[in-house]
């Protein structure tokens, strides 16, 4: 078979799977908003010219349109009630009422500043006003679909590019097209590919950070450090107009794991053995994004970390400021992780399927692994940030999810590969193999 054929077998694969994951999203157009997809939403719209007003106008009746769509679905399948009248109407009707008693006041009292529509105090707001890549993301797609189709088709997007990434990342670490393609089907069928189907930004960040774990992996396995680092100095500076506290939280973690990779490969090679100049290239990318994340966030006056607590503690702001919230949040960290880690004892899925990412990453995936787990990390630290057991979906960890996406399919690399080192006919270049050796040295 022609090299060029075969190039062309492995990304029509990767693109029917991405193919059969938008279709079945057309089950669902509506029904996936979330409470903060009206603030994101009402930015979006104030970025295309909207006035608050109309904004507002659009945002409260695309929500209102899906709780009328949940609400129908749901009375359609109810044993009592599913040969009663169609709810929609009333639903509608009522969510509205609902909607314009709390944003017509705000109105009428000039809360008109920045881009969102005042839903909730000023203070609350401002997070939102600080994180315009997402809705920026969204206008080229409400303007060409209109509101519903474009937040579905944006959603569409953002997962899809998910999934490819996923691909891109184990090609690099030349697994096997097969495994590759498991890679990206386990995005879709996990978590990360439901949450980033929900027009919030989770799904930006899922697909911002696989990106740096692409220039990870392009910097120590393809050899390509230059590209590699562009890309994960980009997908920080991306990350911070996104959620600047995923760019901070990234970059600390990929300081760290570059730091650690480097001692250990001191260690190993002896005393004044050389680290990896790519290792430490990450790690100084990973430091510059922290440093450059804290004096951004500084000169823009985004909300601090006192804030962010002081939201999590007064329910969005709606009770008087906790006068010593640090001694609260503290104990309520330790209330929260020993509930958590409860309810993972009884459905204990999601802890096997990160010990099982995390092995595969680790044994197979050498220093780019541990990048992999470093960049998963952050989706405990975002939960941490939130100790929060009724946040909804459990959006805040779903980052965590991407080590048992992209790290099972490492796990199984042996199992499939046999003999050869599998690369659809059983065989890797010299030059691939010689640098997946290296790499798992440095690991």
């Amino acid at each position: 078979m022609r090299p060029g054929s075969r190039l062309g077998g492995r990304f029509l694969g990767v693109l029917v799977l991405a193919a059969v994951f938008a279709v079945l999203q057309l089950a669902n157009v509506t029904g996936r908003d979330t409470p903060d997809t009206k603030n994101y939403l009402s930015y979006a719209l104030s970025l295309t010219g909207q006035s608050k007003r109309a904004a507002a106008t659009a945002t409260i009746d695309y929500v209102c349109a899906s709780r009328a769509e949940r609400a129908r679905r749901d009375q359609s399948v109810h044993v009592v009630r599913f040969h009663r009248a169609d709810p929609t109407a009333e639903v509608t009707a009522e969510c509205r009422e609902q909607e314009w008693a709390v944003v017509e006041p705000r109105l009428a009292a000039g809360q008109t500043g920045g881009h969102t529509v005042p839903y909730m105090p000023e203070r609350f707001m401002a997070i939102f006003e600080a994180r315009p890549g997402y809705p920026a993301f969204l206008v080229p797609f409400v303007l060409a679909f209109g509101v519903t189709w474009g937040l579905w088709a944006a959603g569409v997007v953002i997962a899809c590019a998910g999934g490819v990434l996923v691909f891109l990342v184990l090609r690099t670490l030349a697994v096997p097209v097969p495994l590759a393609l498991t890679g990206q089907a386990l995005y879709y069928v996990l978590p990360c590919g439901t949450t980033a189907m929900r027009p919030m930004t989770e799904g930006l960040l899922m697909a911002l950070t696989l990106a740096a774990v692409w220039g990870c992996a392009l910097a120590l396995r393809a050899g390509r450090p230059r590209t590699g680092l562009a890309l994960v100095g980009g997908s920080l500076l991306a990350l911070f107009t996104v959620k600047h506290s995923q760019a901070l939280f990234l970059g600390l973690c990929l300081a760290v794991a570059g730091g650690v990779i480097a001692l250990r490969r001191h260690r190993r090679r002896g005393r004044g053995g050389p680290a990896p100049r790519e290792v430490l290239a990450l790690a100084a990318v990973g430091l510059a994004g922290v440093v450059g994340t804290l004096l951004l966030a500084r000169l823009l006056h985004h909300p601090s970390e006192t804030d962010s607590l002081q939201d999590l503690l007064t329910d969005h702001f709606n009770r008087p400021d906790r006068e010593h919230p640090w001694p609260e949040f503290w104990q309520l960290q330790g209330n929260f992780w020993v509930e958590w880690l409860r309810r993972q004892a009884w459905q204990p899925l999601f802890v096997a399927a990160l010990a099982a990412g995390a092995w595969g990453a680790l044994r197979r995936g050498g220093a780019v692994g541990g990048f992999l787990v470093a960049a998963a990390f952050t989706g405990l630290l975002t939960q941490a940030g939130h100790p929060d057991i009724n946040i909804w979906g459990e959006r805040l960890i779903v980052l965590a999810w991407l080590l048992p996406v992209v790290g099972v399919p490492l796990l199984l690399e042996p199992v499939v590969r046999g003999n050869g080192d599998g690369d659809g006919d059983g065989r890797v270049p010299l030059p691939v193999r010689r640098e997946r050796d290296r790499a798992e040295a440095v690991g």
